[in-house]
């Protein structure tokens, strides 16, 4: 990370620097802002990065207990099985 005084900033070359790594804004030597380069991600993924219930919703959902992939496949035969023997499929 990189820092550049604002009385000393190009913002060109601010933003040139942050495709490489992140640059610290100072003002009187205390940070005050953060230029993060951002190329190749699309505006719905900028907004999400930045949005604090996104990623609280993502924590949220981590804690909850997984299975495994032989699990969720195994799941999804035998409620195609029963579905198609006329049978409902049941619910995970």
């Amino acid at each position: 990370m990189k820092a550049i005084a604002i009385q000393d900033a190009e913002l060109e070359d601010c933003v040139r620097q942050a495709r490489r790594q992140a640059v610290v804004l100072t003002r009187r030597g205390k940070p005050v802002a953060v230029l993060v380069g951002i190329s190749g991600m699309d505006l719905e993924q900028v907004e999400l990065s930045l949005d604090g219930d996104f990623w609280k919703m993502i924590e949220d959902r981590r804690r909850q207990p997984t299975i495994s992939r032989a699990e969720l496949e195994r799941r999804l035969d035998e409620s195609d099985q029963l579905r198609r023997n006329g049978k409902p499929g049941r619910r995970m």
